[in-house]
């Protein structure tokens, strides 16, 4: 009989670079992927998923809670990766409540339900559940902002700026509960910004590829001075399988890519991979295109990772440098 693991969220950005990844290396376990689609997911993302006998792909909400005690009541789940969430900054400006919907009660409907599935109290393990654990994936923008030094560590202190990360940090602490209240087997992740195949046209690297190829302008926040920790997708896939299978319960892992770049020089490298490989029909830079807007409300500065926890303890290496990582990225858009 198959381990079932359900993952959430599969057909966003993230979640779309690990199944494949996760269903392929380990074929003995059954991977729901329960994805709502939102505009932020995409099957055509997994399409290779679609002929491996080890997949299945359910429509639904995190948020239906029927739904979700359903799921775990027919296919006996023994394990979570919960990547759904929303995620745009933007976008939480713009609409809070949907972030809190999801982000927090889409949360607490699954651990409460994995909990009631895999344990018959506090500190209670149902026979049989001893190995079921909840993996949620969270985001370094909890941590709030940073000055020019200094990186965030798994003890830095929460000062989510936005309502999406104060969505993702309540999340966070809900996981954290089921652990500590409930002996719940949990990790948590925090992660720094993910760039690769299959994001969505609303994030900063595709939507400069996107714009740059359809001859538009380039518009960068400021003067484009914010700085991020950038991480390849497939490196954060690969982190996340360490965690989920050999993190220590309640233990939360940082997984940052050691790339910090400021937003111009992302775009300026974009540029001048596309005037390398699809140069412009009369010849100049896409750097040309390059123009600055007014700044986003509560714009962080910084955001860096210090992914040594992960790196001593379970071994971890990112495979990418940024280098190598945003060409294999731009290839792939113009190849779409």
């Amino acid at each position: 009989m198959p381990k079932t693991i359900l993952v959430t969220g599969g057909a966003g950005f993230i979640g779309a670079n690990f199944v494949p990844y996760f269903a392929a290396k380990y074929p003995d376990y059954h991977i729901i992927n329960l994805d709502k689609l939102t505009y932020a997911g995409n099957l055509d993302n997994l399409a290779e998923c679609a002929d491996m006998p080890n997949y299945t792909f359910i429509r639904g909400d995190i948020c239906d809670r029927q739904l979700i005690e359903q799921l775990f009541r027919e296919h006996d789940i023994r394990g979570v990766i919960h990547f759904a969430a929303e995620s745009h900054v933007d976008n939480s400006i713009k609409n809070p409540g949907a972030f809190i919907k999801t982000n927090i009660e889409g949360t607490f409907n699954l651990i409460d339900v994995a909990f009631r599935h895999w344990m018959d109290g506090p500190g209670r393990v149902k026979p049989g559940y001893e190995d079921a654990r909840f993996h949620h994936i969270s985001t370094d923008e909890v941590y709030g902002t940073l000055g020019e030094n200094g990186m965030f560590t798994e003890t830095t202190p929460y000062a989510p700026n936005s309502p999406y990360s104060a969505s993702k940090a309540s999340s966070d602490f809900i996981v954290r509960a089921y652990h500590h209240t409930f002996g719940l087997n949990v990790t948590t992740s925090n992660c720094s910004n993910n760039y690769g195949p299959k994001q969505h046209n609303e994030k900063l690297i595709p939507h400069i590829i996107s714009k740059a190829l359809a001859g538009e302008s380039l518009p960068i926040y400021g003067r484009g001075e914010n700085i991020r920790d950038w991480l390849y997708v497939l490196d954060h896939a690969k982190a996340i399988d360490l965690i989920f299978h050999q993190g220590r319960a309640g233990e939360t892992y940082n997984i940052g890519g050691r790339n910090e770049r400021n937003n111009i020089t992302i775009v300026k490298t974009i540029c001048n991979i596309l005037d390398e490989k699809r140069p412009r029909p009369d010849g100049r830079s896409y750097a040309e295109q390059i123009t600055f807007v007014a700044d986003r409300a509560g714009h962080d500065f910084r955001y860096a990772i210090d992914a040594t926890k992960l790196e001593t303890e379970l071994g971890w290496r990112a495979d990418e440098t940024f280098d190598t990582g945003i060409v294999k990225t731009v290839e792939w858009y113009i190849s779409k």
